[in-house]
């Protein structure tokens, strides 16, 4: 591991694409795409079916697998549409492969190049991998398997901006050694960490950040001295350890969420205590608090400004999987105010509910 500044082959990673494995590509895809935002370009091979959904820094892939023998074909089996691969851009994705690997990575697959693009791909956590991604001179930038001139669907923007991080369940006591992993081999920090309980129910985070600053996983496992909560009810859905939820970033959340609810993507509502209690807890930078109860959006705040959010409701015919939109006013955190926000007003309406 490399300490300091001193130079390291994982120095400029960034997020490349997020590929997930889904059983019906063409509808997913398409419904995903307009209601998103995300323009559509398609690709096949004989043994997948991939649609590239792309806005500004976002990039996913969604691919349904045509053999038995396809990796995803057992993903799919085990898990359900999710996320599968967290694919990660580097100038040398060779280096990189060989690097991780003597550190300890579990080797997926060894480099190999496919028109100016080389991948290779290690283990990460349960069945998600990371494919680094290289493109070399002349190389289209378009995600590894997508031709340059494939046709591109586009559609109205959302306002979308890019991957701010990803949300990741791990099963109990796995939470240090997945930490451990991405420090040890892959020169990540631990940026921040917390215990939050609400209620009966308690959860440890850490949140692990590359160098560059640019892929941010908040790892997630039960507190098992508290009950069972959501994530013991992810891991008993999912399989096992997975993504439960990518975040969007947005420059303006009261547009961009007002565009997606227009277009039918449900979010997660919020009590109407929440937004009288608001006025204790914070004083707005942006937006007004009437727009923020119009569409369920929530404030947090923490030393470095404040962040807005909100969560859509998972669609996942097993509740596993989400998408969060988040805008950053210079808030560097990820809302765990809003956790223990939301169970107080909950508990406020509910006791005005009971009888007297």
């Amino acid at each position: 591991m490399t300490t300091g500044q001193e130079h390291s082959t994982f120095d400029q990673l960034s997020v490349d694409h997020i590929r997930f494995y889904v059983r019906d590509v063409a509808t997913k895809a398409a419904g995903f795409g307009q209601r998103y935002g995300l323009d559509l370009v398609s690709g096949r091979s004989a043994d997948e079916t991939s649609v590239a959904l792309i806005s500004n820094g976002i990039r996913l892939v969604f691919t349904e697998p045509l053999i038995r023998d396809h990796p995803g074909a057992a993903y799919l089996e085990q898990h359900g549409d999710g996320v599968a691969d967290v694919a990660l851009r580097t100038g040398d994705a060779g280096a990189a492969f060989a690097e991780a690997v003597r550190r300890g990575a579990k080797p997926i697959s060894g480099p190999s190049e496919k028109d100016g693009r080389v991948t290779a791909a290690i283990a990460g956590f349960g069945d998600v991998v990371h494919t680094f991604v290289e493109y070399r001179d002349g190389a289209s930038t378009l995600p590894p398997g997508f031709a340059a001139g494939a046709e591109v669907t586009a559609q109205a923007t959302a306002g979308l901006r890019e991957v701010d991080h990803f949300a990741v369940c791990l099963e109990a006591g796995q939470l240090d050694p997945t930490v451990d992993f991405y420090v040890a081999v892959l020169d990540f920090a631990t940026i921040f960490e917390e215990r939050i309980v609400v209620g009966s129910q308690a959860m440890l985070s850490k949140v692990v950040q590359s160098r560059s600053g640019a892929v941010t996983l908040t790892l997630i496992e039960p507190d098992v001295t508290r009950d069972p909560g959501q994530i013991d009810q992810f891991i008993k859905n999912h399989g096992g350890a997975g993504v439960q939820h990518v975040a969007l970033t947005t420059d303006d959340i009261v547009r961009s969420v007002g565009t997606l609810v227009e277009r039918d993507v449900e979010f997660l509502a919020t009590p109407s205590t929440y937004y009288d209690l608001l006025a204790q807890r914070l004083e707005l930078s942006r937006h007004e608090v009437g727009e923020l109860r119009a569409l369920n959006l929530l404030v947090d705040e923490d030393h470095d400004g404040q962040l807005y959010q909100i969560f859509a409701r998972s669609t996942h015919p097993k509740n596993t999987f989400f998408m969060e939109i988040i805008e950053r006013a210079g808030a560097r955190t990820f809302g765990s105010g809003n956790i223990k926000a939301l169970y107080e007003a909950v508990e406020l309406q509910r006791s005005k509910q009971e009888p007297q």
